[in-house]
């Protein structure tokens, strides 16, 4: 072990419980965590599509307001032919477990009105093109315009957003009520196309150990493209500069150990084809893909929240999808929800390194 610490007794199961772990393949940790219930029991199993399958415009009420969904046969995912209706459908039963990272907090809309092979153009200004029940949040461009973002608030937001070919979700790290205070830290493993999976994976496995060497928790999720996405949580108590000061020790210390495959430079010309442990990620205004949003990739992959025992060799990004990615929250439940819990007391932890150090 690299520089151990004594971090303290469980308290939580008798020492008779406690036996050593071994690796199991990722589909048979999956299927037998399908039959067990880790989370709250899911509110609403019944939930079925909210769309028709034949005709191409409808009206559905939401949340009291009156959506029209139109062009629902138009193709986005060529390839598995997956269209603009089966999108809909699938943030209608993920809404209740997308919301609440998405509540309240300013987004940046990331359009694919053909499909993910059609052009794309990112919308941050909604003044004047949205109805009046969306929230919004002013801003002021460089040039002095003013300006306004969408502000989701309730399901049909998700909706309006997923009906104006916003395939992913893109939240800010925090909300409008502190938006200087980040919600979590984030450690986005992003590699090359030198890099392999596997590197991925062994990447995420070396984050999770220096977390729990500093005796913190951190949640990984896929990012539904070719990464994954470990987050810290922070409660809102810390800075944006606080916040990508841990995120740099962290990526620091997981660059040290892995130091043939990952870079933290800055520059992408430095890396030297090697993965990026990206802390920078942790300032204002920046935005990835919310836990359980679909991504505009090749088979309708999800960004999908992740137990540890399953960041493990055989792990792949089609594991989650348009088609199953439902399957898996129910039967789940919301695993990633500690993210947005009371959060780490960063002082305390840094203190404790910094008596380490010296």
């Amino acid at each position: 072990m690299r520089h151990p610490s004594f971090v303290g007794m469980r308290d939580d199961k008798p020492a008779s419980a406690v036996k050593r772990e071994r690796a199991l393949p990722v589909q048979k940790v999956m299927k037998e965590k399908a039959s067990i219930k880790y989370t709250r029991p899911v509110k609403d199993k019944s939930r079925k599509t909210l769309l028709n399958p034949t005709e191409e415009t409808q009206v559905r009420k939401v949340n009291g307001h009156e959506l029209k969904f139109t062009n629902l046969s138009k193709v986005f995912w060529p390839k598995e032919g997956y269209t603009k209706r089966d999108m809909l459908n699938y943030y209608y039963q993920a809404a209740p477990y997308i919301l609440p990272y998405l509540k309240d907090r300013p987004q940046s809309m990331n359009r694919f009105p053909n499909g993910i092979n059609g052009k794309s153009f990112y919308q941050k200004d909604i003044t004047n093109s949205a109805p009046d029940w969306i929230k919004m949040e002013p801003y002021t461009t460089s040039e002095g315009e003013d300006k306004n973002f969408l502000v989701p608030e309730e399901e049909a937001s998700i909706l309006y957003m997923a009906n104006a070919g916003a395939i992913e979700m893109n939240p800010w790290n925090s909300t409008v009520h502190t938006p200087d205070n980040p919600d979590w830290c984030i450690i986005d493993l992003d590699p090359t196309s030198k890099n392999s999976f596997e590197q991925v994976i062994k990447a995420a496995q070396v984050t999770k150990r220096v977390l729990e060497e500093m005796g913190v928790k951190g949640y990984p999720k896929t990012s539904g493209s070719t990464g994954l996405h470990i987050y810290i949580p922070l409660g809102a108590k810390y800075t944006y500069d606080e916040c990508q000061m841990f995120g740099k020790l962290i990526a620091t210390r997981v660059h040290q150990i892995i130091p043939e495959f990952t870079s933290i430079e800055r520059l992408t010309k430095n890396r030297n084809n090697k993965m990026y442990v990206d802390y920078l990620q942790n300032r204002p205004k920046a935005t990835l893909a919310a836990p359980y949003s679909l991504r505009p990739k090749p088979g309708a992959t999800v960004s999908m929240p992740l137990y540890w025992e399953e960041v493990v060799k055989g792990l792949k990004m089609t594991d989650f999808t348009i088609k199953n990615g439902i399957d898996r929250i129910k039967s789940e439940g919301d695993i990633f929800k500690p993210v947005l819990g009371k959060g780490i007391d960063l002082k305390k932890i840094l203190k404790k390194e910094l008596a380490v150090a010296t």
